[in-house]
Formats: C-alpha cells, sequence, structure tokens
C-alpha cells in the first residue's frame, strides 16, 4: 500500500494519465493485430492450392495467432487495474524533471526496488519520458512527486523490482493542494539524495531497463 491516500479523479485521469493511454494502446494494438491475423488467415485458405499442406497449416496458424493476441490485449486492462488501485497499491516516491527533450519531459525518480516495503529499502534511479506532467512548472529541478509502479520482479531475485515505473500524482488529480501534499509526505532525506543524483541521467538511461541500483 502506498503510504499517501487521495481520492482520484478518474475524468482527469483519463485525460492526463498516460499509463491508461498506453493501456488502450495496447489494447487498440491487440485488437488490430487480430483482426489481420484473421484476414491474413482467410486469404491464405482462399488463395493457396488446396492440396499444399501450407493451406491449412498457414490459415490456422495466423488465425491462432491472431486469438492469442486478442486474449493477452482484452487482459491487459484487468492485470493493470484501476486508476485509484494503481495510485493506492504503490509507494510514494520523489521525482523531478530532470530533461526537456524537445516537447518532451524527462522525469529521474528515486525508487525503493525492494518489492516487501517491510524489507530494508534497496535505492536506485530511473526515468521516464512523458508528454506532460499537469500541475506542475515545466522546467529543469522541478519537484515532481509520483508514485512508483514496479511493473516486472527481477528473475535472479524474486525480491526486487526489475523494472519501475514513475506515475506522477497530477496525473491521478487536478487539485493542486494532493500534489503539494504528496511532496511533502516524501522525507526531505529522499528529495536531497535525488538532488544530489540530477546529474547523472546519462547513466541512468545506459543501464538495464532504465534502473540505476545505488
Amino acid at each position: 500500500m502506498s503510504g499517501f491516500q487521495f481520492e482520484v479523479d478518474e475524468d482527469w485521469a483519463k485525460k492526463h494519465n498516460e499509463m491508461l493511454r498506453d493501456t488502450r494502446y495496447l489494447v487498440i494494438s491487440a485488437i488490430a493485430l487480430f483482426v489481420l491475423c484473421l484476414a491474413g488467415g482467410v486469404a491464405v485458405w482462399l488463395l493457396v492450392d488446396p492440396a499444399s499442406p501450407w493451406r491449412l497449416l498457414g490459415s490456422l496458424g495466423l488465425v491462432l495467432f491472431g486469438v492469442m493476441m486478442l486474449i493477452v490485449g482484452l487482459a491487459i486492462p484487468r492485470s493493470v487495474g484501476s486508476t485509484q488501485s494503481l495510485f493506492d497499491a504503490h509507494p510514494l516516491a520523489p521525482a523531478i524533471i530532470a530533461d526537456l527533450p524537445g516537447t518532451r519531459t524527462t522525469l529521474l525518480a528515486l525508487v525503493n526496488t525492494t518489492v516487501d516495503p517491510a524489507q530494508p529499502a534497496r535505492w536506485a534511479l530511473t526515468c521516464r519520458d512523458v508528454q506532460a506532467v499537469p500541475l506542475t512548472e515545466n522546467s529543469v529541478g522541478t519537484k515532481v512527486p509520483v508514485v512508483a509502479v514496479g511493473g516486472q520482479r527481477n528473475p535472479a531475485d524474486a525480491g526486487t523490482w526489475q523494472v519501475i515505473t514513475p506515475m506522477p500524482i497530477a496525473w491521478g488529480t487536478h487539485e493542486r493542494d494532493v500534489v503539494a501534499d504528496a511532496a511533502s509526505a516524501i522525507p526531505a532525506e529522499q528529495w536531497n539524495t535525488l538532488r544530489r543524483a540530477k546529474d547523472r541521467l546519462p547513466e541512468v538511461r545506459a543501464a538495464k531497463s532504465n534502473l540505476l541500483i545505488l
């Protein structure tokens, strides 16, 4: 559970939360791939010589692959969960705007890679390029409170995360006071650690899964 709780504005999140947007894109891509595979399977069945074994194998293979992609795509939203559950389930973490490449914004975050919050913290830096962070001054160094969404466990150590994605609190609420309260709830020591590491963005980008263990 996150140590910071707030009520998510679902309409605001649908508009601004890029993680939800990415999930929708994945679902749309899965459906599109299913349609293409289905069309390909029909085309193979109609165009390939009936005497050829590839007629059945090709058409059946394409259709089965398409169905598999459709099942995976439709299962993604359920695995991600609701917006409220995402913010509630993951720990609060400090992030700053570290770079402004073109029209994008790069966040640099200090995250705990330990899965079990009761265990000693193992700190790391991670980064993420986003389109925008609402309610936030878009300048390098600006504080951005986030939740650290663990997405994949380390196969060599199931007790640590291998992939962690920063998700700004401002993606879940239109209230500036909530964002400010989240920033205040993060210990000053963590903000200071992140500030001291602000120039290590190139190292983070070069690290596996953009996760640099400190």
